[in-house]
């Protein structure tokens, strides 16, 4: 069975060294794999997009395997906060390009890999001409406008999407591919309002859970490119690892799909923070902001106000801003009542996405003196008092 046309054109050509025959020794004496299948490998091209909590596992166990070259996307910098579940980043490339940290490692891991880095943003304008030459595309982001542009990129080329998402303890993996089952908006047809779902820098995420759901991605991948097994084309594998359970669910092409139905309304890249609500009112800038300096400035001069702290109780366990009230964003709208509208209100969290949700339900309430702290209290340890923990 074959799955990735291109590989099977061009794989009888790859040659492997004495070491290589050594280090692909598990793999040629299976009767599934073979060395025609570890040539398939060597002649595959797979894209990732993000090397984060997904990429990281994907990017190592695919270069482990063999695959012949590896196209990175990313454009951010290793932070320390990223080392708690991004196992392909060492402590000492803190402040590196991520893009230069995946290259090293996966040179570390197998230097007959071929690394294409792409230091850049995906977006519309160059998603076709990064994709056009991949085999597989593997999706480890972690925002809906990136998704979105991925599958509509994959559907436009013909390529499979090898797709993972992760929150907290659960994860999800599955494989879009238009020409031979559902693609995401088959499953997404709309994404969700802005700050709805809260991000992994918001919500947080179990460490070792992308592991998995990365592993899953690289498996799927190195299927396609095998041709061997059943993919995950139109079954949704969810994972929760409190349970330690896996659920399956069927997915069907949606006819009338805008971008992969009978009749596509979508025959190009669109704009697609615009199609995700970001930079429209909804997406936060209708609530008045203050600045850190700012609320340093009034906090300093004894103005009377209330300053509110919309996190949980174990977030603020772990950094506050002196003299804040804590009023959880869970329970806040049933607490409403033990603010006063006269008095003018500056709320916070982390990032500043909940807080904001917190500012519309004082304005539905019927409050006009209220703004959110932009940046939040990651923000106030940057800039004002780098005694206070980031997390």
């Amino acid at each position: 069975m074959s799955y990735l046309p291109r590989v099977s054109k061009v794989f009888p050509a790859a040659g492997f060294s004495h070491e290589e025959i050594r280090r692909y020794g598990r793999h040629l004496i299976m009767p599934e794999v073979t060395l025609e299948g570890q040539q398939r490998l060597k002649s595959a091209r797979v894209l990732a997009v993000g090397t984060g909590g997904l990429g990281s596992p994907l990017l190592l166990y695919l270069a482990a395997a063999g695959v012949g070259q590896l196209g990175i996307v990313d454009f951010d910098t290793v932070d320390d906060s990223n080392l708690q579940r991004q196992v392909l980043h060492k402590t000492r490339n803190i402040g590196k390009p991520k893009i230069e940290s995946a290259t090293e490692a996966i040179h570390e891991l197998n230097p007959n890999v071929k690394v294409v880095p792409y230091p850049t943003a995906l977006r519309s304008d160059n998603a076709l001409a990064i994709l056009r030459d991949y085999d597989v595309v593997v999706d480890g982001t972690d925002n809906f406008p990136t998704r979105y542009l991925v599958n509509d990129a994959c559907v436009l080329l013909g390529k499979p999407n090898v797709y993972g998402s992760i929150f907290r303890f659960e994860g999800q993996a599955t494989v879009f591919w238009a020409e031979r089952g559902p693609c995401y908006r088959c499953l997404y047809p709309e994404p969700p309002d802005p700050g709805m779902v809260p991000s992994c820098a918001e919500g947080g995420v179990l460490g070792v859970l992308p592991g998995l759901i990365g592993m899953v991605q690289a498996i799927e991948t190195v299927k396609l490119i095998l041709g061997l097994g059943e993919p995950l084309i139109g079954r949704l594998l969810l994972f929760d690892a409190l349970g330690m359970e896996f659920r399956e669910f069927r997915l069907r092409k949606d006819p009338a799909c805008p971008i992969c139905g009978s009749e596509p309304s979508i025959r190009e890249l669109i704009d697609y923070e615009t199609f995700c609500g970001i930079g429209t009112p909804t997406a936060g800038n209708d609530v008045p902001e203050i600045t850190v300096q700012e609320l340093k400035r009034r906090l300093d001069g004894e103005a009377a106000f209330d300053l509110i702290d919309v996190r949980e109780p174990h977030e603020v366990a772990i950094a506050q801003i002196p003299g804040a009230k804590v009023m959880p964003l869970s329970e806040f709208h049933q607490r409403i009542h033990e603010l006063d509208s006269a008095r003018e209100v500056v709320l916070f969290c982390k990032l500043g996405p909940r807080s904001a949700k917190a500012c519309r339900l004082l304005f539905d309430a019927g409050f006009r003196k209220v703004q959110n702290l932009s940046g939040g209290i990651e923000a106030w340890s940057l800039e004002i008092d780098p005694s206070v923990p980031r997390y």
